[in-house]
């Protein structure tokens, strides 16, 4: 444990970071599996729905830094892949 005030407090703010960063990314996994979901069952509507989402919150976590700008921008693609194929 930290000695020092300072150190106390960074420490308490990577926590808090953390858990938040943690939060973001198991919402965008949640997202990115459900549009994955969709597209295997084959309804587009609902598919493209799931997929738009998908998308923002990848933007979002992108945008943030909790995702690289090519990984978001790789799991785009290839949703948006999938989505073309139907």
């Amino acid at each position: 444990m930290p000695v020092k005030r300072a150190a106390m407090k960074a420490l308490r703010q990577n926590r808090k970071r953390h858990d938040r960063n943690v939060a973001i990314k198991n919402n965008v996994r949640k997202a990115v599996k459900e549009a994955r979901r969709l597209l295997a069952t084959k309804d587009k509507a609902k598919a493209v729905e799931a997929i738009t989402i998908a998308v923002k919150k990848l933007d979002k976590a992108a945008q943030k830094g909790i995702l690289k700008k090519n990984t978001a921008g790789r799991l785009k693609s290839r949703l948006s892949l999938g989505l073309r194929k139907l």
